[in-house]
Order: C-alpha cells, then sequence, then structure tokens
C-alpha cells in the first residue's frame, strides 16, 4: 500500500500537491516540506486526508496522476 505525503509549500496556483512517497519520483518535496499522510490504498484517500491540513489539494501528476485535476 503507498505511502503518501502533501507538500507544506503550496504551488503557485495554491495548490498542495499529494505525493506517493513509496514511488520514490524526483518530484517529491524536500522531506521539511512534507506533511505525512499515511498509508491509503489510493491516491483519493490520500488527497481527502490532505484537505484535514489544506483546502486547496491536488493529486501530483507525476506520481499521484490518477488524482491529479489541474
Amino acid at each position: 500500500m503507498p505511502n503518501y505525503c502533501v507538500n507544506k509549500d503550496a504551488q503557485p496556483n495554491g495548490d498542495h500537491e499529494v505525493h506517493d512517497v513509496t514511488a520514490r519520483q524526483p518530484c517529491l518535496p524536500a522531506a521539511t516540506n512534507r506533511q505525512d499522510l499515511g498509508y491509503h490504498s489510493s491516491c483519493s484517500g490520500a488527497v481527502q486526508a490532505a484537505r484535514r491540513y489544506f483546502i486547496q489539494v491536488d493529486g501530483c501528476a507525476i506520481c499521484a496522476p490518477d488524482c491529479h485535476t489541474r
């Protein structure tokens, strides 16, 4: 089951991106900028968890493309 985090730093459009840490892609934010979301069976569960911290959330186009909407 993938482990997810959300970037504490917003993108220029205001989105806080959800990332699959397990995928180990170069798109991951620095460790100091990650809010751990835990393990989820899909990115949609991780996006819901990220909304506990931030209002504007989107999946990363690279490591969570199924949840990338913008």
